[in-house]
């Protein structure tokens, strides 16, 4: 915490520090009550000015009273007792200001990994320009490791494209000539030649900017916990005030009551009780971005979760090895992996890592990018890939006997990996993604806490989704959704329920989690860009996380709750005497501040 960031506060205790010993131990009166004149209006001033501009913008504040004491000791000239209560705003305000502090902002962050140049063929020529300079009909050629520039269609090649940027899915999809492809997904495998369908500022990766700049811009913003009980504080330190003058008929009366009231409670204890919360979330590996986040979370009425990288791991594992035609599955699983050491490929190395022992070196191998590979050993040439491949390079009759082990597993929607011995297949790979452990458990304490709804939305079919929200415990599902369909799914829900908490992990994720209250991004291996955008960020990969922010939240709001009101009942007491007359402005400040101690204290226990 940088102390040349918060002037005024600093200002004001040095200025406090110095009449105190002017005052005392050198017995310089005078020069005392001037250093905290001059303390009390060069501090007092821009407190009172930007609490006089909410006025106008119509924002009632925990604020008002604070102003309202400052001004009045100024003109009653009760300056060591006014300049207290600006030490106590500015430092709230510090305090809480430091909570809030972002270091960058999520749109700063997808501009910066948005596609900067293209690749545009002439003739047999290339050359690099700014994506802003393609226009439609351009061929442009992408290579293995380039972000598509722009939407556009396949010309030339078979592409294996990593989409999970924009679908949340963790397989890269196998592209070919004719289909479309967008901007922002990744070519994994191979060259190809594309042609640009639309500009680079009408293409999907824009359209995700900005619907975050949209989502953000039209984000209310939320009330702070002390100004909700300022509401009735405000007007009932007014009604003490009043009653205090027509009780002794001395102007100073005002001013005890007001600085006795002067909400340093509602102004220290909710941010320090936000603060202690921020920095125990930290200490669990979950980053809260600011005070806001912190007390909504804890209030989360509706969760939402994305599925491929939150409710499950978002990368491929192998579910099932069913072996055929005499093949037993250790052997099958053991050639094929032999085979597959040398792809890259992801669902290849799902298969390596299933695989135990030392593998074989394969002969011969070659690989089809986005198709599949083959590789002899022992004098056996072993293909692998998706039936399509198989059915091209061997011919239809190495499925025969297969028919109904395919047929039963693409019923279920699952991705099959086929492996053919010579001109015959001899095994299927199940291929899947899998729920994370925990997920119903988590589901379940989130209930205990308080969260009435549960949603899962998903940009994958409707069939695998409603398998994996079954085994989360999550009824309502919606699938097949593009990013502007995830937001507008939140959107309704906010209508319903609030505050709504989102979880996501890819950049798909990003408009929906700036749109929902409160964000929560799986940063350990999620995309930066929905980290960004988040609210909260989870900087291990456990999602059971998400119940301990929740729970945490839970906690802080109750202790700073609690500490509001010990304050606010002690202020009301001492109102009460200070309207009788027996309470000097300057004793109704070191009064105060005892208060403040004790909720301090207390705010304290949320570490």
């Amino acid at each position: 915490m940088k102390l040349s960031n918060y002037p005024i506060p600093l200002l004001v205790l040095c200025g406090i520090c110095l009449g105190l010993v002017f005052y005392f131990p050198l017995h310089r009166h005078e020069l005392g009550d001037w250093i905290w004149r001059i303390t009390l209006i060069a501090g007092g001033a821009p407190i009172v000015w930007q609490t006089f501009k909410g006025i106008l913008q119509g924002h009632f504040a925990s604020d008002i009273v604070a102003m309202l004491a400052i001004i009045t000791a100024i003109l009653m000239d009760q300056v060591f007792a006014g300049a207290v209560v600006v030490l106590m705003q500015s430092g709230g305000e510090a305090l809480e200001n430091y909570g809030l502090r972002r270091a960058s902002t999520s749109l700063e962050a997808l501009l910066a990994r948005a596609p900067q140049f293209a690749l545009r063929k002439t003739g047999n020529t290339l050359t690099k320009i700014d994506v802003k300079q393609v226009q439609i009909g351009d061929i442009l050629v992408v290579r293995p490791g380039d972000l598509i520039p722009v939407d556009g269609t396949i010309q030339n090649g078979t592409a294996e494209i990593d989409e999970s940027a924009l679908t949340g899915e963790p397989l890269a999809q196998t592209r070919l000539p004719g289909d479309k492809i967008f901007s922002g997904t990744i070519d994994t495998n191979g060259a190809f030649e594309m042609r640009a369908d639309k500009l680079s500022q009408e293409s999907q990766y824009q359209k995700i900017v900005d619907l975050v700049q949209k989502a953000q811009s039209e984000k209310a913003p939320i009330q702070r916990l002390a100004d909700r009980y300022a509401i009735f504080f405000t007007p009932l330190t007014l009604v003490m005030s009043a009653i205090g003058y027509l009780i002794t008929h001395n102007p100073t009366t005002i001013l005890a009551v007001l600085v006795v009231a002067t909400p340093c409670p509602l102004i220290l204890a909710t941010p320090l009780a936000i603060l202690c919360g921020i920095n125990k979330s930290a200490r669990s590996g979950i980053i809260v971005k600011g005070g806001a986040p912190m007390e909504q979370v804890g209030n989360t009425k509706a969760a939402i979760f994305d599925k491929t990288g939150t409710i499950t791991f978002g990368s491929p594992f192998v579910e099932e090895i069913i072996p055929l035609n005499h093949e037993t599955a250790d052997n099958l699983l053991h050639k094929t992996a032999s085979i597959e050491q040398l792809s890259s490929h992801s669902i290849a190395k799902a298969i390596v890592d299933k695989a135990h022992g030392q593998l074989t070196v394969p002969t011969q191998f070659k690989e089809i990018p986005g198709c599949g590979v083959q590789g002899v050993i022992d004098q056996d040439v072993y293909t692998i890939g998706s039936q399509a491949f198989l059915e091209h390079t061997l011919g239809p009759s190495c499925f025969q006997n297969c028919s109904e082990e395919i047929s039963r597993f693409y019923h279920q929607e699952k991705l099959l990996t086929f492996i053919a011995k010579n001109k015959l297949c001899v095994g299927i790979f199940v291929v899947s993604d899998r729920i994370r452990p925990g997920i119903p458990t988590l589901i379940e304490k989130m209930r205990k806490l308080g969260v009435a709804e549960f949603v899962m939305l998903t940009g994958d079919s409707e069939k695998n989704a409603t398998l994996i929200a079954k085994q989360a415990g999550i009824t309502n599902v919606k699938a097949n959704l593009l990013p502007e369909q995830k937001v507008q799914a939140v959107q309704s829900l906010r209508q319903q329920f609030q505050p709504i908490t989102m979880v996501g992990d890819g950049i798909n994720d990003a408009p929906a989690l700036a749109t929902a209250t409160v964000g929560i991004a799986m940063g350990a291996h999620g995309s930066a860009i929905s980290a960004e955008a988040a609210n909260i960020v989870l900087l291990v990969d456990d999602i059971s996380k998400v119940g301990d922010v929740i729970a945490i939240g839970k906690h802080t709001l109750h202790i700073a709750k609690q500490s509001i009101w010990i304050g606010i009942g002690l202020s009301f007491a001492l109102m009460v005497i200070a309207a009788f007359g027996t309470i000097p402005p300057a004793a109704g400040a070191l009064l105060q501040e005892v208060i403040d101690v004790a909720v301090i204290l207390n705010a304290l226990r949320v570490r």
